[in-house]
């Protein structure tokens, strides 16, 4: 049951009035925290001044103006503070090879790759840069690259502190390099794709849409056949208690005539035969357990999204034809540099786009001819929820997160969509919306202290706070 307190803070939060002081739980000794702003950004565009944050047992329990805190509490203060930066697509913190695997499956756990001593130099730079969590993906070129981890950068922490979620999004790739072996290869710590490769034409691309969506529809077919199988499960043991409280109401009956039965066979000089029950019912079989199905099973039922990483137009069209028959399906369209022209059918349909917001060279295939910065903004501007992510192809990327963001706002992004897109977005792309991402009572304290408004040129961490701890601060830059 959720604290009465707690409830009113959440909702004054996401209102418009602000008492003089909110506590959304009683004060506690322990491991606490309180963060003085000058404005504290709730939410993209929703703006406190002179508030208060107050923190406990690593999560947010009191947000609000004149808060006092906490006995033993230890306080921070500074100009702007804001929920911390997620990049949602990042390879810093995985094993390389695992990154470049291409023979990972649906069930393949992307937790397993996370190295937390790996690219520490990275790791402390991006914190630098008010960057808090980033997305661990393995198998970034397969078809399907399984199940990414939500992962926090700071030092120190254990695995349920380190892990947001561990199982948090399907990772699948249409076109460029979608299970081509050596297609992409690890070249001095960065995972590029290398030259000469031969593209997939039209036809084999439609035809990888149609096998994600077939794989989709297969998940769905395998959680209900579990559910029925569930249900029959308990039909059978309905039956099975309901017979045996029956036999127990008979029980001396059916005593009284067996000792009869065993007594008339005695002198009938013939041998006593017990009478065995027969079931009316047999047991369920069980299905058998698929560990791609039942990963798949997640993505049908909406409890973890699909991240498809898909650019071209026709594999767009075909991808959003498909989806009126996946039921519960959480779409992501990641990439979509030629998306624009499908906006408003994404925004109807509630499909996202986590745009790649590193720039590219000359270089680039013809995937990307029309990867634009401004795509983000065209999105947003037919109500496309839009995230902001490095783009995965390199690790030291990630660092330059905020930077990428602001350099969107420099392409016609309003800049409190920018900030929606390293923040809020970010994190319902991911599915972890209800554990970061703002700066609301209940979720996890992973927050920024800035010295000037976030994603401004101006803008720098001189606080980072991960999991309630204060991991950076002014003398550790």
């Amino acid at each position: 049951m959720h604290h009465p307190r707690a409830w009113l803070a959440a909702a004054l939060v996401a209102g418009v009035g602000f008492p003089a002081s909110l506590w959304a739980q009683e004060p506690a000794q322990g491991n606490a925290l309180l963060i003085r702003a000058e404005h504290l950004i709730v939410k993209p565009g929703v703006v406190l001044e002179n508030a208060q944050v107050s923190v406990k047992d690593g999560r947010i329990v009191a947000v609000g103006v004149d808060l006092q805190p906490l006995p033993g509490a230890q306080e921070v203060r500074g100009k702007w503070v804001s929920a911390g930066l997620i990049d949602a697509w990042s390879t810093l913190g995985v094993d390389p090879e695992s990154v470049a695997d291409g023979n990972v499956t649906p069930a393949t756990r992307s937790a397993d790759a996370v190295d937390p001593w790996l690219q520490a130099h990275l790791r402390r730079e991006a914190l630098r840069a008010g960057v808090v969590a980033v997305r661990a993906q393995a198998g970034l070129a397969a078809r399907v690259g399984g199940v990414g981890a939500v992962v926090r950068l700071a030092e120190g922490l254990d695995d349920a502190q380190r892990f947001v979620a561990r199982d948090a999004v399907m990772w699948a790739t249409v076109g460029l390099g979608a299970g081509a072996p050596g297609g992409f290869q690890i070249v001095d710590g960065e995972f590029v794709q290398m030259p000469g490769q031969r593209g997939m034409d039209v036809f084999e691309r439609i035809d990888m849409v149609d096998r994600l969506l077939a794989q989709v529809v297969a998940g769905r077919g395998y959680l209900v056949a579990m559910n029925e199988h569930k249900h029959e499960l308990a039909e059978w043991k309905k039956k099975v208690s309901e017979k045996e409280a029956e036999l127990e109401k008979d029980a001396k009956k059916a005593k009284k005539d067996r000792d009869k039965a065993e007594s008339d066979a005695k002198e009938k000089g013939k041998p006593f035969e017990e009478k065995k029950y027969k079931e009316d019912f047999k047991k369920p079989a069980d299905p058998r357990f698929d560990e791609d199905s039942e990963a798949w099973s997640l993505v049908a039922d909406g409890a973890i999204p699909l991240l498809v990483h898909v650019n071209r137009d026709a594999e767009l069209r075909a991808l959003l034809a498909g989806l009126e028959g996946v039921g519960r399906l959480r779409l992501v369209v990641a990439g979509g540099a030629e998306s624009a022209r499908h906006a408003k059918h994404l925004a109807k349909q509630g499909v996202a786009v986590l745009v790649n917001a590193l720039p590219m060279g000359s270089g680039r295939s013809d995937e990307y001819d029309a990867h634009d910065l401004s795509l983000a903004a065209r999105l947003g501007k037919d109500g496309v929820k839009v995230a902001i992510g490095s783009g995965g192809m390199s690790p030291d990327a990630t660092r330059d997160l905020a930077l990428l963001a602001a350099q969107l706002v420099g392409h016609g992004l309003p800049r409190v969509d920018a900030m929606a897109g390293v923040t809020t977005n970010a994190a319902e792309v991911l599915g972890v919306e209800r554990a970061m991402g703002t700066v609301e009572v209940g979720k996890h304290a992973d927050l920024v202290v800035w010295n000037a408004e976030p994603l401004s040129t101006a803008a720098s961490a001189e606080y980072v706070v991960s999991a309630g701890r204060v991991v950076l601060a002014p003398e550790q830059q």
